[in-house]
């Protein structure tokens, strides 16, 4: 069974029909029988959004959420402690948190961020 976790801006770009969305990722959603979006995603826009610092998609991303037929997934302590193992690869908190979500959770993480891909390939589920 195919399950996949939004990245932040996939998820943005899904929800808007935004052209930036590559296709192969656009497909991956279409045949995933579950697709996740993490509520540290909706956190990290809520940040933005109070900070003046988001586009109006991001705002209709945040008000959607619920209308979406995505599993809201929530950020877990095993997922906290998955982070403590991971490699300073990336300093952005909230992609850690859900790349460890991804791979605490055995979920295919679905970003355009190619420096996210290179925290796939070198962690294993806990």
């Amino acid at each position: 069974m195919m399950r996949v976790l939004l990245d932040t801006h996939v998820y943005i770009w899904r929800v808007s029909k935004d052209r930036r969305l590559p296709a192969r990722i656009r497909n991956s959603i279409d045949k995933a029988q579950q697709v996740y979006v993490s509520t540290a995603s909706i956190w990290e826009l809520s940040i933005k959004s109070a900070r003046g610092k988001l586009e109006p998609n991001g705002e209709r991303a945040i008000d959607e959420l619920e209308a979406q037929p995505f599993i809201v997934l929530p950020v877990q302590l095993k997922h906290a402690r998955a982070v403590r193992r991971m490699p300073d690869l990336h300093r952005d908190p909230f992609d850690r948190v859900l790349v460890a979500q991804a791979i605490t959770e055995d979920l295919e993480f679905l970003t355009v961020d190619g420096e996210l891909s290179d925290y796939l390939a070198d962690m294993t589920p806990a």
